[in-house]
């Protein structure tokens, strides 16, 4: 088997079994009652550690169900205890999808694309740490997205868990503290999070400037790659 070949079997490898992934999390379906029940019979410190374990490997296999964890974290543990769990889960999910996107994926990807588009893959790569930081502070992508990708280029690793430890606590955050805020209401009632912000006036506009970061954000990046 010649290499390109290796290359090949690799990636549709990976393709493959992201795909499977996807499909996957729209056959089960999570009890957000469950977890809140479950985190909350145990003591603190073995409840935390059993929401991080199950956070990255369910969320890996389903891809449905990090709202339902984040959510169940906001109300059992607060908007700040859930913000630092959700962040060494979701670290430990970008060190694992990013080294399995770039053993079976960046060689293929590498090889495979034509010379006019090694530019765009040279730009990807050479992002330097502060839009890396941004990427992850602002949800313009979603995270599993973002580790990815950024495993099939050839962004460094070191930079790129650097940007996940920096940027993901913004992001995680804003929504912890509306969904700890909002509470049960958030999974039946779309209207329940308006009602917030009209409450909370000083949450909204916190939020709208947020949301002119990810503005911001989407503009540059759009600026700068056509």
């Amino acid at each position: 088997m010649t290499e390109r070949q290796n290359q090949l079997i690799k990636f549709a490898f990976l393709i493959i079994i992201l795909s499977l992934l996807g499909i996957l999390g729209r056959f089960f379906h999570i009890d957000d009652n469950a977890i809140r029940q479950g985190l909350s019979k145990y003591p603190f410190v073995l409840s935390a550690l059993l929401f991080v374990i199950f956070y990255v490997v369910v969320t890996f296999f389903i891809w449905f169900s990090k709202d339902i964890f984040r959510f169940a974290a906001a109300i059992v543990f607060g908007p700040y205890l859930s913000t630092l769990l959700v962040l060494i889960a979701e670290t430990i999910n970008a060190c694992v999808l990013f080294w399995f996107a770039r053993f079976l994926g960046r060689h293929f990807v590498e090889t495979a694309l034509k010379a006019k588009n090694l530019e765009l893959d040279k730009k990807i790569s050479g992002l330097n740490f502060f839009w890396l930081f941004l990427l992850r502070a602002v949800p313009l992508a979603p995270f599993r997205f973002l580790d990815i990708a950024a495993g099939l280029t050839n962004i460094t690793f070191k930079r790129y868990i650097a940007a996940v430890i920096l940027g993901s606590p913004l992001r995680i955050f804003w929504l912890q503290f509306i969904l700890s805020g909002v509470g049960k209401s958030v999974l039946y009632d779309p209207a329940a999070i308006a009602q917030y912000f009209l409450q909370n006036k000083a949450i909204f506009v916190v939020s709208l400037a947020y949301f002119l970061l990810v503005a911001i954000v989407f503009l540059k990046i759009r600026k700068t790659h056509k």
